[in-house]
């Protein structure tokens, strides 16, 4: 499963992508929205997990050009330290399929993970 991880903390980022390749995920990581947006354009992944607070293209603009210029339907997971209810209720308005507040286990995320491929794989048959 290809997984793209755009989040602007260095540690965070170097973290994620070291646990997520470690089981087993195809995991390609990007620090700012701009390269966000150029990868995305050229292919999809199976999943999104993306920051909200972001340089040059936040999480929510993300959120936005994935579901509206791309018309795609892939399944994003949305961090955050920004757990302001507003917040959360306009990325799940704008498309995001899941939200996980800043600091968060990396287990919940990866259970979270673990859900949406499922939801994938059921979604593909």
């Amino acid at each position: 499963m290809k997984i793209y991880v755009f989040e602007d903390e260095a540690l965070l980022l170097k973290s994620l992508e070291f646990r997520l390749s470690k089981e087993g995920y195809d995991v390609n990581c990007f620090s700012n929205g701009l390269e966000a947006k150029q990868k995305l354009q050229e292919e999809l992944p199976d999943l999104i997990i993306t920051d909200i607070m972001m340089p040059f293209l936040n999480g929510l603009e993300l959120i936005s050009f994935v579901r509206n210029d791309l018309k795609s339907q892939v399944p994003i997971i949305v961090l955050s330290a920004a757990g302001l209810e507003k917040t959360v209720l306009e990325a799940f308005n704008l498309g995001a399929d899941d939200f996980v507040s800043k600091p968060f286990s990396p287990n919940e995320l990866l259970i979270r993970i673990k859900k949406m491929s499922h939801r994938i794989k059921i979604s593909v048959m």
